[in-house]
């Protein structure tokens, strides 16, 4: 006898539990993921991308975690759009390592949140993402 699966009905995906808890996969192309937000967001979701991909130009785009994602051997720096703000994600060393320039955002471990009521810090993003990738580089050399 076949076992019944449940089938989101978003995203498609079959489970084995009905209403299985998972994240849907709709949004597969960080081209998309922008699209999908709010018009005023867009830009700042570019410029935060632009300035990503020229401070780590080895790195590659994708989709984890449902955002988008820069990889360079590992995650190097998450960005997604909330909101009332846009952040960013660059692990939890960065936001102790860059704790005196991130005096007046709202931090958590790995998170840095941007306000949209205010221009977003890019320079600050890019030297937090040319942080990143001096660890990762690192590591290669140790491996």
């Amino acid at each position: 006898m076949a076992k019944e699966t449940w089938q989101c009905p978003q995203c498609g995906r079959e489970f084995s539990r009905k209403n299985q808890n998972h994240y849907c996969d709709t949004i597969a192309q960080v081209d998309a993921y922008i699209d999908a937000q709010p018009s005023e967001v867009r830009p700042i979701l570019q410029s935060i991308r632009e300035t990503i991909r020229k401070a780590a130009p080895d790195a590659i785009e994708k989709m984890s975690w449902q955002m988008p994602t820069f990889w360079q051997g590992e995650n190097l720096i998450h960005f997604a759009a909330f909101k009332k703000h846009v952040s960013i994600f660059p692990g939890g060393e960065a936001t102790a390592v860059f704790a005196e320039r991130l005096q007046g955002y709202h931090v958590s471990k790995g998170t840095i949140r941007f306000p949209l009521d205010k221009p977003v810090d890019l320079a600050l993003i890019s030297q937090i993402t040319r942080w990143r990738v001096a660890q990762v580089e690192g590591k290669e050399e140790q491996g």
